[in-house]
């Protein structure tokens, strides 16, 4: 007789995790736009890092000292450097534009990641998964056609739209290192290494841009620091645990928070095109949410 074959690990817990990941990254970004209208994107980027390494450093010591060999540091220094890019991209674009917007321009990240991962981690997608991120991708694409057709989009606008696009970009190449160093490396030393690096990395440009932020930006700009290493564990911790095609569906729940967030801090509005695309974005999202039972 054959032995029984195991049955599938459940990935609820991981779904979940980055579903916490996803949101505590929407508050972050939140604080961070508050703090980049007040003192510039490159000074609450450097000081949000600078702060989140020393906040991830009590537990780097608890977790042991963790240290990289060669070829893990690789990869920490590879992914902070695209960090580092789309973080600078997205916010110079969050200051333009609303929060909900953002959000809905950065989700052509996870299509694009999806080919990525065939690429570098041999994943095989799965025609779900696909439908998922399509759908996804429509309600985007009612998101801005309400905008674009209602002329509401300045010069300004339309810069910080472009950076917002190159920065998915680099976003989805970030998506699929984000599986990758996470098998790599526990969610602390992954939250060390990103902060720690992307710190060294901004800290070169501070002779010339770096603005001493005021007590209300620091306030914002640290607790944009300690939701994003938050984020990071949430999200190191489940794209360890689950395929990058099973996940990337969850980013869409960005939008939601995004969109509660802009209204709740910076007065932004939500139109009808951009209600039909969140519910099309949420069907994508339960879409995807069906492939959270499959085994890794």
């Amino acid at each position: 007789m054959h032995a029984p074959a195991p049955a599938p690990r459940s990935q609820l817990m991981p779904v979940l995790a980055v579903v916490a990941g996803i949101a505590t990254f929407s508050m972050m970004d939140a604080a961070i736009k508050g703090a980049s209208l007040a003192v510039g994107v490159y000074s609450a980027l450097l000081f949000r890092n600078l702060f989140g390494a020393l906040m991830t450093f009590p537990l780097w010591l608890a977790a042991g000292r963790p240290m990289p060999s060669r070829q893990v540091l690789k990869v920490h220094a590879l992914r902070a450097g695209i960090t580092s890019a789309m973080a600078a991209l997205f916010f110079y674009g969050l200051a333009r534009i609303p929060m909900a917007e953002g959000i809905a321009l950065s989700f052509v990240s996870p299509i694009i990641a999806l080919y990525f991962a065939a690429l570098l981690l041999g994943e095989t997608i799965r025609r779900q998964a696909i439908a998922a991120s399509l759908l996804g991708v429509v309600g985007v694409v009612v998101i801005l056609g309400g905008k674009l057709g209602g002329g509401a989009y300045s010069g300004e606008a339309l810069t910080g739209t472009l950076a917002v696009l190159a920065s998915s970009v680099f976003y989805a190449v970030n998506l699929v290192l984000q599986r990758k160093q996470a098998l790599l490396a526990s969610p602390v030393e992954v939250a060390m290494a990103q902060n720690l690096i992307v710190t060294l990395i901004f800290l070169v440009f501070s002779p010339w841009f770096a603005v001493l932020p005021e007590v209300r930006s620091l306030g914002l700009i640290a607790a944009g620091a300690a939701l994003a290493t938050a984020a990071l564990l949430f999200l190191a911790w489940g794209y360890a645990r689950a395929e990058t095609q099973v996940l990337l569906p969850i980013e869409y729940t960005g939008f939601l928070w995004a969109a509660l967030l802009g209204w709740l801090m910076f007065d932004e509005a939500l139109g009808f095109a951009t209600v039909a695309g969140t519910l099309l974005i949420v069907v994508g999202c339960w879409i995807g949410a069906r492939n959270a039972t499959t085994s890794t």
